[in-house]
């Protein structure tokens, strides 16, 4: 399998620096200056906080972001410097960028899910790299995971992996048309192996603005995680958080008043404020956390980290 390396000089700083364990506690994680990022993923390796996020609009690659304390944050080089030979195959046109990648740990290694494809078209791909050590920056390039045509009625971008009650693998992924889909993964190949479920969707919506989702197991409930409207349009975006959940992976999903995700449900979670305009692309990290980024009022709509720790109500549905 082909590698992609790099990062020698900050793998020698994990590795002999003096890191104390991170206890973080604070309801919303204050930052000194709060990092550029759009789409995040966030994963604790070691003492150690990773932050995927997509890459700068006419650049190559993902963006990295590390931190020892989940406050001050550093830029690690991107991931794909230089384009994978293979996406012209499926995504002829895709943009010099990746976008919203999804960072799991699962049975001894790390997986990155990220999105091949070009504004507005659904022309796109899912694929995946792997690594034992983050910190390494070795990751393995793992291939195709799933891929869209113009004649699908589904986008194969926004990819998130949850590992299900029984401990098996699953990938959710989807971008506006008909909404979120779902499919079970091969334990060993961590690619599709099972039918395509729909789970979500905005049939009534001019424009079927969902996306981005996110999916946590809690308590004998799965939850779905998602962002309605639109992202990338700095202070004029209308992006929001909105969740719902079922007893079973697969569906149906509903909000607090019962409606189903895929006739348009969603119990809103997160609207933003007067300086956080479109929060949205939410990923949840271990039921207790919850990063996404929205655009900042006060920087000219500049996309930035928000995390802030996820409680949960007695009926047992998040809330922050």
């Amino acid at each position: 399998m082909k590698k992609l390396t790099g990062w020698k000089v900050l793998v020698l700083c994990l590795f002999f620096c003096s890191i104390v364990p991170v206890t973080v506690s604070a309801d919303f994680w204050e930052m000194p200056n709060r990092p550029m990022i759009h789409d995040p993923s966030m994963i604790q390796e070691g003492d150690t906080w990773w932050v995927f996020g997509t890459g700068e609009a006419n650049q190559n690659g993902l963006r990295v972001l590390w931190s020892n304390d989940g406050a001050s944050w550093s830029e690690a080089p991107v991931i794909f410097p230089n384009p994978a030979s293979w996406w012209s195959q499926y995504v002829p046109n895709h943009e010099s960028n990746q976008w919203a990648p999804d960072i799991q740990y699962y049975n001894g290694r790390y997986w990155l899910y990220y999105s091949v494809s070009s504004f507005g078209s659904n022309q796109s791909l899912i694929g995946l790299l792997s690594t034992e050590s983050i910190a390494s920056g070795n990751w393995r390039d793992e291939g195709l995971v799933i891929r869209s045509t113009t004649s699908d009625n589904y986008n194969a971008i926004d990819p998130d992996l949850v590992i299900d009650e029984n401990g098996d693998p699953w990938l959710s992924f989807g971008s506006y048309w008909s909404g979120i889909k779902l499919t079970r993964l091969d334990r060993n190949t961590m690619k599709p192996a099972g039918d395509l479920h729909s789970i979500a969707a905005r049939p009534n919506h001019p424009e079927h603005a969902i996306e981005a989702p996110n999916i946590t197991y809690r308590d004998g409930y799965y939850y779905l995680f998602v962002s309605f409207d639109k992202c990338c349009n700095g202070l004029n975006s209308t992006y929001k958080i909105a969740v719902g959940r079922s007893d079973n992976i697969a569906g149906p999903y509903v909000d607090q008043n019962g409606t189903n995700m895929l006739s348009g449900g969603g119990t809103i979670l997160d609207t933003g404020n007067s300086q956080w305009i479109g929060p949205g692309h939410q990923d949840v990290y271990n039921q207790s956390i919850i990063v996404r980024h929205a655009y900042d009022a006060e920087d000219n709509g500049t996309p930035k980290l928000l995390i802030n720790d996820l409680y949960w109500d007695a009926q047992g549905w998040p809330t922050y």
